[in-house]
């Protein structure tokens, strides 16, 4: 008899083929899901730490501006050009817009209530902030000369103002100031020790024709000047720019009328308040100080900051976005000399 050798192959059968892919693709989604879960998580992680260190960023130069506001400045302000044959001062703003001075000082912190750009239906602040410069010692000693028609001062050669590390430049502010008062000049030429103060600077700060703050009511009655001291002060302005920056707003600081520059991406909107002493009442959270108050009175800056993301989130596809708030406390204006 003979025998057939029969080879018996074991194997999957379709349908238990077709279970085990099931399976499979179920536990690779389930994979998959946990692992786009975990991109998503990283990626808000991320962005979040990014958005969170732009806004601190942007809040620490405010805080620390203000914080620096009103040193070495009068209590009171320092005078601008103004009354009879004065022609407004120009005030830096947001690009686009032409802001004037409309008192007749230049404080030590001037509030923009809703002079800002506008964000979600309400208008964004700005504030100027006003402090004198630390690095340059302009007022060590009296200036030597100043032109009857205030054209031009002349520095003492003991502080060299050109060829120094940190040299007067077209577009300083200075403090002149002497036993007639005070006033705010702006640099538009420099030659050697002599500072020169023509008309139409970019402030439309040299005024001598205007009825008050202008460097001519610093003279004595015989038309010479009283022993003089000059200091340069910075104004510094921040805002919001969404003109070249229109779907990613930024937090700009502007040094007097320069150029400004960006200190903080992406920031939606700005929001400033102030805490004023007037020994009565003490206002908080005042958007501009009401008459009787002024500003020599603000002693606290309250501060938001609203930013988001600089992309949207793949997960909800909309941006992340956060609020920062703090408060600082103004103490070059809360300290001063009183004797």
């Amino acid at each position: 008899m003979i025998r057939r050798l029969v080879n018996k192959e074991e194997g999957f059968s379709a349908v238990e083929a077709l279970i085990a892919t099931a399976i499979t693709l179920v536990i690779l989604a389930g994979a998959m899901d946990s692992f786009n879960r975990s991109l998503g998580i990283n990626e808000q992680t991320i962005q979040t730490g990014d958005l969170e260190q732009n806004m601190r960023v942007g809040m620490n130069l405010l805080a620390s501006d203000f914080i620096s506001a009103g040193w070495s400045i009068p209590v009171g302000g320092i005078p601008i050009p103004s009354g009879a044959g004065a022609s407004p001062v120009k005030r830096p703003g947001p690009p686009g817009t032409n802001l004037t001075f409309n008192t007749t000082t230049i404080s030590a912190v001037n509030a923009g209530p809703g002079l800002g750009p506008m964000w979600n239906t309400k208008p964004t602040d700005i504030v100027n902030i006003l402090y004198a410069d630390s690095l340059l010692f302009l007022n060590e000693y009296e200036l030597v000369n100043i032109l009857p028609s205030g054209a031009s001062v002349t520095v003492d050669p003991r502080t060299p103002i050109t060829g120094v590390d940190n040299p007067i430049q077209t577009g300083d502010l200075i403090l002149l100031s002497n036993a007639n008062g005070s006033t705010l000049q702006c640099v538009t030429n420099v030659t050697e020790q002599t500072i020169l103060f023509a008309a139409s600077d970019d402030m439309n700060l040299n005024q001598p024709s205007a009825a008050h703050g202008s460097i001519v009511q610093l003279r004595n009655l015989d038309g010479s000047y009283p022993p003089t001291s000059a200091t340069r002060v910075w104004l510094i302005t921040y805002y919001l720019d969404y003109v070249n920056f229109p779907d990613s707003p930024r937090l700009i600081r502007r040094v007097n009328f320069r150029d400004g520059n960006q200190v903080a991406l992406v920031i939606e909107d700005l929001q400033l308040s102030y805490d004023l002493v007037d020994g009565a009442s003490n206002p908080t959270n005042q958007k501009i100080p009401v008459p009787p108050n002024g500003p020599s009175q603000i002693r606290k800056a309250n501060i938001l900051l609203s930013g988001r993301s600089s992309n949207k989130i793949r997960q909800t596809q909309d941006f992340l976005r956060r609020n920062l708030t703090t408060q600082v406390s103004l103490r070059s204006l809360s300290y001063f000399d009183r004797y």
